[in-house]
């Protein structure tokens, strides 16, 4: 299921209260620092970051695909008088009015694009928004199976209002010629007598790093560095399964 399919409805109303962890907004002020402004989030979601950004003062816009996440991100916005340039987009049909000098994915989003053909579109529409010369940044990482133990096995938040939102894998599905996995996943929402329950398949493709460089490549682009999740340049990894890759649009 494409992400703009997936996170709509219950599974963009939980995201936030199921997400395990949150990223910090600092490590992409420093990248915007460095690279230069106007600066694009590519699948900024609900806003976690760009807000933060925004109102840090960084020209930084975004884009998603969900409607439903990005009407999340700009209530947020409005109730904290943010002003933040949000576009419905999906990454490999991106057609903004400006160039950008950084765009950057904030997390593996780039792993929700389906296939190869779909990625190499997706960074042929971020080379088309950088000036010769200017930066991306990308990160990028190879999941692991998922552990059959864990299907059926239901994780729960509570909220401060009292709902109660299981989530569990039901099934799950792995081709590693294709660098692709699908996890089946069922959310649910209990509050006030009333129950909402929906399955989808949430679908992962990863890359290599020699992969993706050929697909970076091919798209006009240049690789001039790989990084740890800590964006520490590291040399190339073919065991590695988390990494950033820092792309510039070729002279």
């Amino acid at each position: 299921m494409e992400a703009s399919n997936f996170y709509t409805g219950i599974f963009a109303e939980l995201y936030a209260p199921l997400k395990s962890t949150s990223q910090a907004w600092e490590p992409y002020a420093e990248f915007i620092s460095q690279e230069g402004e106007p600066a694009l989030e590519l699948g900024c979601g609900d806003g976690e970051r760009i807000l933060d950004l925004r109102r840090n003062g960084f020209d930084v816009d975004g884009i998603d695909s969900s409607t439903d996440m990005l009407a999340r991100c700009a209530q947020q916005a409005a109730q904290a008088d943010i002003e933040v340039a949000l576009f419905p987009q999906r990454m490999e049909e991106l057609e903004l009015p400006r160039r950008y000098r950084s765009i950057f994915l904030a997390g593996p989003t780039f792993t929700l694009l389906p296939d190869d053909v779909t990625a190499l579109r997706a960074l042929k529409r971020i080379r088309g928004h950088l000036a010769d010369g200017d930066t991306a940044l990308v990160p990028l990482f190879i999941p692991a199976p998922t552990d059959p133990r864990q299907l059926g096995m239901v994780s729960e938040v509570v909220t401060k209002g009292g709902e109660v939102l299981p989530c569990s894998i039901v099934s799950a599905d792995r081709d590693e010629d294709a660098r692709v996995q699908r996890n089946l996943l069922r959310y649910e929402k209990h509050a006030n007598g009333t129950s909402v329950v929906e399955d989808r398949t949430w679908l992962l493709h990863w890359y290599t790093q020699s992969g993706f460089r050929q697909l970076a490549e091919a798209a006009g682009l240049v690789v001039v560095a790989l990084q740890d999740k800590e964006g520490r340049t590291i040399s190339t990894d073919a065991n590695a399964t988390e990494f950033r890759v820092v792309l510039q649009s070729a002279r």
